[in-house]
């Protein structure tokens, strides 16, 4: 009996991302190959082809996708690029992941997600925290237990002592001199930085548990170089909400959500994504009286989102993470916050353009 197809993955950008995360995600998959690499950097390429063994590898974006055997593309590229680099790959037929966040603004992502509707390619947002087993748990006794939902509360608090911890978890990443870099240093804006590196992640957790926001108010303090947004959310279905986002706290990893409904409630702490340990979770349900947990459950987050991204692409299975319009929705609500903090009054997420 012959095995079941993989999905051929070719990864664009070989640099932290890639060499921390998909590139490894994509050799563990079931469903799916890391079938090629590619990367301006020579040196680099050939680093990670002597790692990773792909079948291809590249230092031409462009010859890569003219490979009729590539099924998909990665894009683990700088956050500039990844708007023109997905694009590209549509337009070669290519089906693409792209990290998040899916653009730097709101009109790039807009294209996106009308190019990924004309196309009818999947384009997938890498917010692989949907597919940490603890919070899409929490997300299914939402949409099956809770009944109307009355307030959430979120919060992402990236820590003093993060590269303490992740300098022992990842591979020593290999770097080239040769490297595409965006212009300027992308780094220097810090609010914008957090925000599109960090914020991305809240605000998806938070429609992915709460549902579609529809405005903001933020508030934002900078002391002793930390950045901390206190942001009011209101939710469509008129749910109150509250997301908090601090870089850095001054103790270990701060990350979870608080969610309280007609029928229950969902307590959750999240880790360091790159112990690979699920959300510890616990679903309190009116229903039976009890707490619902989830336990022992795989936790490779990047793993699994290669996993989804193959499945719907190989067997018409619905998204199991973040679209375009996701994508496009998280730019909105980084964009708003942005804006709030400058108006210092309410804004709506339908009302805001350009970019942080």
């Amino acid at each position: 009996m012959s095995e079941p197809r993989k999905l051929r993955i070719g990864v664009l950008g070989c640099g932290q991302i890639s060499q921390s995360a998909h590139f490894e995600a994509c050799r563990k998959a079931k469903n799916a190959e890391l079938y090629a690499i590619c990367d301006l950097a020579e040196d680099l390429v050939a680093k990670m082809q002597a790692i990773h063994e792909p079948e291809k590898a590249y230092t031409d974006y462009a010859a890569m996708l003219a490979d009729p055997k590539l099924d998909a593309v990665i894009v683990g590229t700088a956050d500039q690029f990844h708007v023109a680099n997905a694009l590209q790959a549509l337009a070669a037929g290519k089906h693409v992941l792209v990290e998040k966040p899916l653009g730097v603004t709101v009109e790039e992502c807009e294209q996106i997600r009308d190019r990924a509707a004309e196309t009818g390619l999947v384009v997938q947002v890498g917010t692989m925290k949907r597919f940490d087993p603890g919070i899409a748990f929490a997300h299914r006794f939402i949409q099956e237990e809770i009944g109307e939902l009355l307030a959430l509360k979120a919060w992402y608090c990236d820590s003093t002592y993060r590269y303490a911890m992740t300098d022992n978890l990842q591979p020593i990443v290999a770097k080239s001199a040769g490297a595409r870099r965006p212009a300027g240093n992308p780094k220097a804006d810090r609010q914008r930085y957090y925000m599109l590196g960090h914020g991305s992640h809240l605000i998806d957790t938070a429609r992915f548990l709460g549902g579609e926001i529809v405005a903001v108010r933020g508030r934002l303090a900078e002391k002793f170089g930390a950045y901390c947004w206190f942001v009011d959310v209101e939710f469509a279905d008129g749910a109150l909400g509250q997301l908090d986002l601090t870089i850095a706290v001054r103790m270990d990893w701060h990350e979870g959500f608080q969610i309280y409904g007609e029928h229950g409630s969902v307590l959750g702490k999240t880790y360091n994504p790159w112990y690979f340990r699920s959300s510890d979770v616990e679903c309190f349900s009116t229903r039976d009286g009890q707490y619902h947990r989830v336990l022992g459950e795989d936790a490779h987050f990047y793993k699994l989102q290669v996993e989804g991204f193959a499945d719907s692409i190989l067997n018409g299975a619905p998204l199991h993470g973040a679209s375009a319009e996701d994508g496009l929705a998280a730019m909105r609500g980084m964009v708003a916050i942005a804006r709030s903090v400058k108006r210092g009054d309410w804004v709506r997420l339908d009302t805001v353009q350009g970019g942080v």
